[in-house]
């Protein structure tokens, strides 16, 4: 059973229907509804799943990386400023 929210669960189970085929069940409880799917059918599903998390993952890595190297890019002295402050550590 997976929370999304207070009373609103989602269920996940393995059934077999009048004919003793396997058959998973994906219950939204809060709205009493249902999903009956063969084995493949829950498979497709769940990679369906597991891509569209994938591809959010790689989407939030990339904001964040943009975002660092953004910051990365205010906080950074330009080349010659850097020069110029190396030599007059050095000069004396």
């Amino acid at each position: 059973m997976i929370e999304l929210e207070p009373g609103n669960t989602l269920e996940i189970n393995l059934k077999e229907d009048a004919q003793g085929r396997d058959r998973v069940e994906v219950a939204l409880h809060a709205i009493g509804y249902s999903l009956n799917l063969t084995p493949h059918q829950a498979r497709v599903l769940a990679t369906e799943l597991i891509m569209a998390v994938n591809r959010a993952e790689v989407r939030g890595n990339l904001k964040h990386s943009q975002n660092h190297s953004q910051n990365m890019a205010r906080g950074a002295q330009p080349v010659e400023q850097r020069r110029g402050l190396f030599s007059q550590a050095f000069a004396k």
